[in-house]
């Protein structure tokens, strides 16, 4: 174990060489590219035994990616925004073959004069493409989720694509101390890569032809059956992760002082940390207030959240996305599968193109839901931190 001071972007890239991926197609899009220069470097430098495939645009580089994998590699890309848009047609192609690609997305604003700054309007969207999603909170759940999705990918009972989502710049250029694991270490924890079926011109195979409605169907179905399966893999790995190496980021989702908890707040990525601050102010002054951290989109915890918010007398979901139909859409995900609780939930959307997800906006949120807790809903959507505009 070495301790390493390290962006998020390049503890992605110290877990894609650690895994021993094989194949890595790329195009530079920011704030992804630290991730693919520090790859790059590795490959170039003779320390990491893959394949660097530049490619003319995020298309090929997924369509490279799904070939890699195909031809039973070890296979890993990342991408941001608009990068991961020009990827929409080939996306579905890796979960209806079940290839088990990790790709990083540093997540960032999307469209027209949006900017390159955090939202996860990129990467929502795509929660219905059939790949899994994971949003981590820090550079060490980066680095370690990284490896992990490599296992969880790869395990036949799953054989689906992950999406392993970070904030643009507050998190993937954010400098920390990170735990570095051994090499030997995970090699133990993460075998090598063995697929059943290959591309192999001695022993020719079709992938992704064309299916007729006789079968197209009973194809979704079970596409739909390993994504609900995966949820027990995910807490198996992350079990057997936090035996190897002493951390554990609780599966699905993590709960944070929910013991006793009247009234909760959902959150996703780094606004994690901001509200854990206010949670532990509120918890100092004799509120039972409490946090719960999303880690997956996809598959989605229906009955781990359904557990976590029983007894809750108010819930806030943080979205820093915007659906433009009203709510986020972490929000209809959690109105969803708690609708039979009767739990007042409000949706709170913010840090939307970048702006800073501060204390004092948590402290409204948390104000709000503990109005709640007495008087019902206070308004069923608020934005935070708007400037100039009327809400």
């Amino acid at each position: 174990m070495v301790m390493k001071v390290l962006s998020a972007d390049h503890a992605v890239a110290w877990g894609v060489r650690l895994a021993r991926a094989e194949v890595v197609p790329a195009f530079p899009i920011t704030p992804q590219t630290l991730i693919m220069e520090l790859l790059a470097e590795f490959i170039y430098d003779g320390e990491m035994d893959a394949d660097f495939i530049p490619a003319e645009s995020e298309h090929s580089v997924m369509s490279v990616a799904v070939g890699a994998s195909a031809g039973g590699v070890r296979t890993f890309t990342a991408t941001s925004s608009q990068g991961l848009a020009l990827m929409h047609e080939m996306l579905y192609a890796a979960p209806q073959t079940r290839l088990p690609i990790v790709m990083a997305n540093v997540n960032r604003s999307l469209g027209a004069a949006a900017g390159i700054w955090a939202e996860h309007n990129d990467s929502m969207p795509e929660r219905e493409s059939g790949w899994l999603q994971v949003y981590v909170e820090d550079g060490q759940e980066a680095l370690d989720m990284t490896i992990q999705a490599y296992r969880l990918a790869e395990d036949r009972r799953v054989l689906l694509p992950i999406m392993v989502c970070l904030d643009g710049f507050i998190l993937s250029h954010t400098v920390e101390r990170l735990e570095l694991p051994d090499q030997r270490a995970v090699d133990d924890f993460l075998p090598k890569f063995a697929p059943q079926d290959v591309l192999d011109p001695e022993e020719p195979k079709t992938f992704n032809p064309i299916v007729p409605p006789e079968y197209a169907m009973e194809m979704r179905y079970q596409l739909d059956r390993a994504m609900d399966g995966a949820s027990s893999v995910v807490a198996e790995v992350d079990s057997v992760f936090a035996s190897s190496f002493g951390r554990s980021y609780g599966g699905l989702l993590e709960k944070y002082r929910m013991d006793d908890a009247e009234y909760a707040l959902i959150t996703l990525g780094t606004a994690t940390s901001t509200a854990r601050t206010i949670v532990d102010e509120l918890r100092a002054a004799g509120k039972r207030a409490g946090l719960i951290k999303l880690r997956f989109m996809r598959p989605f915890p229906h009955e781990k959240l359904r557990e976590a918010c029983k007894g809750l007398k108010a819930l806030g979901v943080f979205d820093r996305s915007v659906g433009f139909n009203r709510f986020g859409p972490v929000f209809t995900e959690v109105r969803n599968s708690l609708y039979d609780l009767k739990i007042p939930i409000t949706d709170h959307i913010g840090g939307i193109g970048g702006r800073d997800v501060t204390l004092n906006d948590m402290r409204d949120i948390y104000a709000a839901l503990e109005r709640s807790t007495e008087n019902g809903k206070v308004r069923p959507v608020t934005w935070h931190g708007l400037r100039g505009v009327q809400r």
